[in-house]
């Protein structure tokens, strides 16, 4: 059964960092690319970074490139989303998925086996 378990949200004062991990099972990242999304309220959900099967290819979205970094630990079979100079507009639920490439990365209908999830609120 392939599943994605994210963690590492929490509360953080605008300025701070927080690594997310998604921890992959069922499955090694070998063969999926994984993508970072987040929703807000009210909000649709959006693609924010995504890296490739091989690891060499990464890609962000405008608005955290520079300030979000995307990795993975194959032998941990688990992907980071180390995140610096957060601003209250990054408050959001954060999600992850699997596709086969990062080509649509913005696009969520084309990633699956999603995560539950985890909050990040970056507030003073």
């Amino acid at each position: 059964q392939l599943q994605l378990v994210e963690s590492g949200g929490g509360l953080v004062q605008p300025g701070g960092s927080l690594r997310l991990s998604c921890a992959a099972s069922g499955f090694t990242l070998d063969y999926s690319a994984i993508g970072w999304f987040r929703q807000a309220p009210g909000r649709e959900r959006e693609g924010v970074s995504c890296i490739s099967s091989s690891g060499t290819t990464t890609n962000y979205a405008d608005s955290v490139k520079g300030r979000f970094t995307i990795s993975r630990d194959i032998a941990k079979n688990t992907v980071y989303l180390q995140m610096n100079s957060l601003k209250p507009d990054d408050t959001a639920v954060y999600y992850c998925a699997g596709s086969r490439t990062c080509r649509d990365y913005r696009n969520y209908l084309a990633f699956g086996s999603w995560g539950q999830g985890t909050q990040v609120t970056v507030s003073s």
